[in-house]
């Protein structure tokens, strides 16, 4: 039983106030008070020691902190990521995720169910000591309206294959770039970064009423209000509140080849903010520039109601082209002659790029080294133009 001091306080107040109660109504209620007051000290002092101990992210502690969203959120991924069921989770099971060895804690070689839940437990990850900040007079981009052209100058694969309306045939996206490549990320040694639960392209069959429903983009988890952080320097060319969209409030970032140091225009989306960022069309921003904080926006895609239910995550999703004209509908930004790419393959130091090419790549050759930002700012290569959208902590 664990009392409540307050309560107990009260309640003793109302007994004593209570008609005139017998000597031993008195002895046992004075009795009883003591005890609540005696039990209630020890335990608010062990709650502040779990606290502590929690904040090292140590095994079931976890669930003290991320709460019972991100717990029926672990479970339910656990067992679906379980695919032969024997209660625990294999490198194979695990796939393109990230941060299997810095998930399990016993190096045992699998995940059970408590070792998994930390990819919910943040800490101090993803937190920012020093925030780019925009100036007073922020720089801007008039080439943007310029390159904003009218949805009739797309062609229709490019507009069925971003937009993924219904009346268009899911082959499109697939063969524009929407499809499982097998590569990953492999953050550095000294870094403790927030991973990825919900992959690029991955089947959501199981979240959807389609079978061939996939995932346009990958979810990495965090804390309500997390900063999250251009990848790149870049333009904005896209902010939407999404009332009925299932990415909720998002903000469109266009990156220049000389933003990337990569051979083409690249356009990267950053979905489910907890509000609309302040920034404006046309502005610039810088590589680490906070652009939005984390949030659990959109709607359901059954209800079509706000969703109660999406655990804190941003949706990270990547298109790139060898144009620069772009155009929009609906809250949807469609680089004009654009392919879906997997948002690991663009911190690729060199081609290939594109999804069929990264398929076909050995085993061998599929995992990513993730360029990083650090909490104090600092980045791992120091001279990247490209960072992960969150920052890591230092191990």
């Amino acid at each position: 039983m664990v009392f409540n001091s307050n309560r107990s306080k009260a309640n003793c107040a109302t007994g004593r106030n209570r008609g005139a109660p017998t000597r031993l109504l008195h002895i046992f209620l004075s009795t009883l008070c003591s005890l609540a007051f005696v039990v209630s000290v020890p335990l608010k002092v062990q709650a502040q020691t779990n606290s502590a101990e929690e904040a090292k992210a140590a095994g079931p502690g976890n669930r003290g902190r991320i709460g019972m969203k991100q717990m029926k959120r672990a479970s339910k991924d656990f067992s679906h990521i379980d695919e032969d069921s024997d209660g625990k989770i294999s490198p194979a099971e695990w796939r393109r995720r990230g941060n299997f060895e810095l998930l399990d804690k016993d190096g045992d070689g699998y995940l059970s169910e408590d070792e998994m839940s930390r990819l919910y437990f943040a800490g101090r990850r993803g937190k920012v000591l020093q925030p780019i900040v925009p100036g007073t007079t922020p720089e801007m981009d008039d080439s943007v309206q310029t390159d904003h052209v009218a949805v009739s100058k797309l062609d229709s694969e490019t507009y069925c294959s971003v937009t993924r309306e219904p009346r268009c045939s899911m082959g499109i996206s697939s063969n524009l770039g929407l499809l499982e490549t097998g590569i990953g990320p492999v953050f550095p040694k000294q870094a403790n970064c927030l991973g990825i639960d919900d992959y690029y392209a991955m089947s959501y069959s199981h979240k959807r009423s389609s079978a061939a429903a996939v995932h346009g983009g990958m979810d990495i988890p965090a804390p309500q209000g997390t900063p999250i952080l251009a990848v790149a320097a870049g333009t904005v060319v896209g902010k939407f509140a999404g009332q009925n969209s299932q990415r909720g409030i998002e903000i469109v970032l266009r990156h220049s080849p000389e933003d990337t140091g990569r051979p083409f225009w690249t356009y990267t989306q950053y979905a489910h903010l907890s509000e609309m960022p302040a920034h404006v069309i046309g502005q610039r921003v810088r590589r680490g520039e906070v652009i939005g904080l984390t949030g659990s926006t959109g709607i359901d895609a059954s209800s079509k109601a706000e969703s109660t239910h999406r655990r804190p995550a941003i949706h990270f999703a990547v298109w790139f082209s060898l144009q620069r004209e772009f155009a929009e509908e609906d809250g949807v930004i469609i680089p004009v002659k654009s392919q879906w790419m997997d948002p690991n393959a663009i911190y690729r130091n060199g081609p290939p790029y594109d999804s069929k090419s990264l398929k076909a790549l050995p085993d061998g050759e599929k995992s990513v080294s993730i360029p990083v930002m650090f909490i104090d700012g600092t980045t791992q290569p120091a001279d990247t133009k490209l960072i992960w959208p969150y920052t890591c902590a230092r191990q």
